[in-house]
């Protein structure tokens, strides 16, 4: 069931069509883009009487996307799904990264600095997750349990290739099942669990792309999500990703992702990962 739901979000906003004169189909250009990869992490000790434990981290990961760019309609579509697991000495396999992330953008065109928009974006685990600090290690996640939805409306920035802006009212849903009781609930009633959450609010979106040395690229991706009722406090996605190109296979990564999510925890997260990675483009 929770995989048909996810094909039906897909498939919605798949078959979404734009209307178009016989002109504006002359300027119509479909770009598809798409990279796939491998992140390796690791060390290996043989009586080495300095201590250290041996250690193998991996993460296989792809960013694929679908962008319609004519006039005077811009949709962009993008997926990215990351998964990782480490290893540390005796010690079993552990998952450390485990998400899928899409999000899909309409601009209409106006010919102004700053055009209307609206966009949706989804997330949820990939498989099960797992908090390790207690013992035994305790399923915190799983496919479609929580899931997040957003939907906003507003005006973006869209001119300028090295920087991307967009401000408007968003809604935002929380669905859970197991593990409602961490997602989904409101603490405020006692009588009963809710596995569903709507939240209503403002969000901002920035994306930067800037190529600071010939073979060194940042980007960045920040959003920030703050509810009507509670205006003092914003969810924040700030992810950061500065690649050292090698050659067209072999690059070294740096990711920096920090989540504050009162829906997923009270306090922040932050990722850090130094990664040699090899990637292959699609397009």
């Amino acid at each position: 069931m929770k995989v048909i739901h996810l094909f039906t979000l897909l498939l919605f906003f798949s078959t979404i069509t734009i209307a178009k004169s016989d002109e504006e189909k002359k300027d119509t250009l479909w770009t598809p883009r798409g990279i796939i990869g491998l992140n390796l992490s690791q060390i290996s000790f043989s009586n080495w009487t300095q201590g250290g434990e041996s250690s193998l981290s991996f993460t296989i990961f792809s960013n694929l996307g679908l962008d319609y760019i004519g006039m005077p309609w811009k949709w962009t579509n993008s997926l990215k799904l990351t998964y990782g697991r480490s290893k540390i000495g005796s010690q079993g396999y552990r998952t450390n990264d485990n998400e899928i992330y899409y999000e899909s953008v309409l601009i209409r065109r106006l010919g102004w600095k700053v055009n209307p928009y609206v966009g949706a974006t989804f997330k949820t685990a990939i498989t099960n997750g797992y908090n390790y600090d207690s013992d035994p290690a305790m399923q915190i996640a799983d496919f479609f349990d929580p899931a997040y939805f957003t939907q906003g409306f507003g005006f973006a920035y869209d001119e300028d290739k090295g920087i991307k802006q967009r401000i408007g009212i968003s809604f935002k849903q929380t669905i859970a099942d197991k593990y409602d009781f961490l997602y989904s609930d409101d603490p405020e009633t006692m009588d009963r669990v809710e596995k569903f959450k709507f939240e209503s609010g403002m969000e901002s979106v920035t994306e930067v792309k800037y190529e600071f040395l010939e073979n060194m690229t940042y980007n960045g991706y920040l959003r920030l999500f703050t509810r009507f009722n509670n205006l003092d406090k914003w969810d924040v996605r700030w992810d950061n990703l500065i690649t050292a190109k090698v050659n067209d296979y072999v690059n070294v990564n740096f990711n920096f992702l920090l989540i504050y999510d009162e829906d997923q925890s009270l306090k922040r997260q932050i990722k850090e990962a130094l990664q040699l990675g090899f990637s292959y483009s699609l397009f």
